[in-house]
């Protein structure tokens, strides 16, 4: 049987992880804000193709922000948290790396630059994503080889 011991630094991985839930109350509430101003009803998720105005443009790249955000958490949460078992200051500073990315990811989407462009301010949350996830293979490796 084997034993696993958390570093007393996992702390900084789980402050890391509460940094993408606090994001997503953030996304949420841009989201809400860029609804009411295109006066787009509930329960429709996106305002109509027929809409060209810039409030509806705005709001459908805020809400694009906000699926792309959920679409990605949950893999980058849990290669934060299997990566950090292992490599805890390394996993936390790519994790609020990867929140800090999707925070510009998400004003720049919204900055109202032709097809949503500005969103590619914070494109570097790729680096983060796959760092974390090479950090969790790596670990893998380690443990299956017995180190």
């Amino acid at each position: 049987m084997t034993t696993i011991t958390i570093d007393p630094n996992f702390g900084y991985v789980l402050l890391a992880a509460s940094t993408t839930f606090i994001l997503n109350t953030i996304h949420a509430t841009n989201t809400s804000k860029y609804r009411k101003a295109a006066a787009v009803p509930y329960p429709g998720a996106y305002a109509p193709s027929s809409r060209t105005d810039p409030a509806a443009f705005t709001f459908n790249c805020a809400q694009r922000a906000h699926a792309n955000y959920i679409e990605n958490q949950p893999s980058m949460l849990g290669a934060l948290l299997l990566a950090g078992l292992r490599f805890p200051i390394a996993a936390a500073v790519m994790g609020v790396g990867w929140s800090v990315s999707r925070y510009l990811y998400m004003t720049g989407y919204c900055s109202g630059k032709e097809g949503g462009k500005g969103r590619y301010r914070g494109a570097s949350f790729y680096l983060f994503h796959f760092g974390l996830l090479g950090l969790t293979v790596w670990n893998g490796v380690q443990m299956v080889l017995g180190k």
